[in-house]
Formats: structure tokens, C-alpha cells, sequence
């Protein structure tokens, strides 16, 4: 079942609503059974194709029904206004090519999530709210918000699908990240990303960081799988075909 709400976040953008999406197994009203959480940014992408930007989604909706798994997933509507996606969506200041300098603000999202959402969540549906069945997902700048939630908020997140992560924003800030944060060694990460999408970058760049991010995870004891998709593009058709793979990774589907 799919659930969609509208809802405000006055630290992010003030009284503006946004829509907040959670889907529920078929049988969680009835069973009596907990089940871990999935956050995912960019929302409006996720589930539905007529709610997605570019009118296609990951439509996860299908996959979850199909499966019937039991997990709850949550996810939250991006900010549309100018940048201010780019801004929520990223943990540190940088410029950006064709953008200019882009504050971050990546933190306070995070806090909104953990403080407020999170909790909010736990209250309300049948969830396993422990940080071993809590879970974060995302692509692109999500991916980049994926892999700084589950190593800045690791008390929070033992796991994290980070989908074509937009890591070139500040490639040295975050691998930093990751080596001050303290980490559980239980902590799983998953990262691919596309070879098709590589072409549109510096690819030789492009693989650099991902294998710098990928190490630096795998120092930290955590079980971090990189994965190069052939023919993956940057776009939710693609990512939709990774959904079981980064799900089996992370433990959330046999």
C-alpha cells in the first residue's frame, strides 16, 4: 500500500509543501509483524511515473508488490525551486559547473530526517526503528547524500544504496568524511555506476574517485561492494534495474 502526504520542512523551505511518500507491505495493518526501513531521496521518483520528473520512475511500487517484500520504504519529494535541490541534496559547499557556487545544506537535511521524519515514522507504522534494520538510498546527488548519512549519521543508517553518487562535487571533503567518521563494522554500502554514463564525464576521473571512496569505505571494515553496470545510463530506467541487486547487498531481500 502507498501512502502519499504532504508535508512542510520550514528549515529546508519554509511553508512550502512537498509530497512525502510510504509504502507499507499489504499485510502490515493486520500481521502484527515490524519490519526495517528504506529512506530514499527524490521521492516523487521512486514509486510512480506520474509523479516523477521525466515521467519515468524506478517504479518501485511494482517491484515491492511483485515481491512482496517486507520492508517499508520511505520517500521524500525533492525541492524544485532553482538549486535548491543541489543545496539540500549536498553536504559540503562547491561550485558547480553551469551553476556557480552551491551552498550546502546537506546537514540540515539530514538533521530533518533523523530529528524529525525518523521519529515521526517509528511512531506511526510498524517499523523495526534499530539502526541494524534502517536503511538510506538514492542516486545521483542522493547517492552523494547516501554515502554522507550512512558515515556521518552511522548511529542512524547501517546501510546505504549510493546509485550513480554525484561524488565529483567534492571528492576530497567526502573520502575525508569517511576516514573521521567513526563507523560500525557491521555497516554495508553499496555504489555502482553506469558505463554509459561514464562517457558524459572524465572517465578516467570518474573511476578515480569511485575507487578512492570505495577503499576508503573498505578501510573502515564496511562490507562495500562498486559495481560498473554495462550499459547503465544515469537515468531511473537504469537504476530501476539495480533495485534487487543493492536490496540482496544490503540484506533486505533473500
Amino acid at each position: 500500500m502507498l501512502i502519499q502526504e504532504e508535508i512542510t520542512i520550514p528549515v529546508l523551505s519554509g511553508e512550502t509543501p512537498r509530497r512525502l511518500f510510504i509504502w507499507l507491505p499489504g499485510e502490515a495493518e493486520e500481521s502484527g509483524d515490524r519490519y526495517p526501513v528504506l529512506y530514499m531521496f527524490d521521492g516523487h521518483n521512486v514509486f510512480l511515473d506520474e509523479t516523477a520528473t521525466y515521467g519515468r520512475s524506478w517504479r518501485m511500487q511494482d517491484y515491492l508488490e511483485e515481491q512482496a517484500l517486507p520492508l517499508i520504504v520511505v520517500g521524500v519529494e525533492c525541492n524544485h525551486e532553482g538549486n535548491r535541490r543541489l543545496e539540500e541534496y549536498s553536504p559540503f559547499d562547491a561550485r558547480m559547473a553551469g551553476t556557480g557556487r552551491i551552498r550546502g545544506q546537506g546537514n540540515l537535511t539530514m538533521d530533518w530526517l533523523v530529528d524529525e521524519l525518523k521519529p515521526a515514522v517509528d511512531a506511526h507504522f510498524p517499523t523495526q526503528p534499530e539502526r541494524e534494520h534502517t536503511a538510506i538510498a538514492g542516486s545521483s546527488m542522493g547517492g552523494l547524500m547516501s554515502l554522507y548519512a550512512v558515515t556521518a549519521y552511522n548511529q542512524i543508517f547501517s546501510m546505504a544504496a549510493a546509485l550513480s553518487p554525484s561524488i565529483w562535487v567534492a571528492p576530497n571533503k567526502l573520502v575525508e568524511g569517511i576516514r573521521n567518521c567513526p563507523m560500525e563494522r557491521n555497516t554495508r554500502v553499496y555504489m555502482d555506476y553506469g558505463t554509459r554514463e561514464l562517457g558524459n564525464h572524465n572517465r578516467q576521473r570518474m573511476l578515480r574517485g569511485l575507487e578512492r571512496v570505495y577503499r576508503t569505505l573498505l578501510e573502515k571494515d564496511c562490507a562495500a561492494c562498486m559495481r560498473i553496470v554495462p550499459g547503465g545510463t544515469h537515468s531511473e530506467a537504469s537504476w530501476e534495474r539495480q533495485v534487487p541487486i543493492f536490496l540482496r547487498h544490503l540484506g533486505l531481500q533473500e
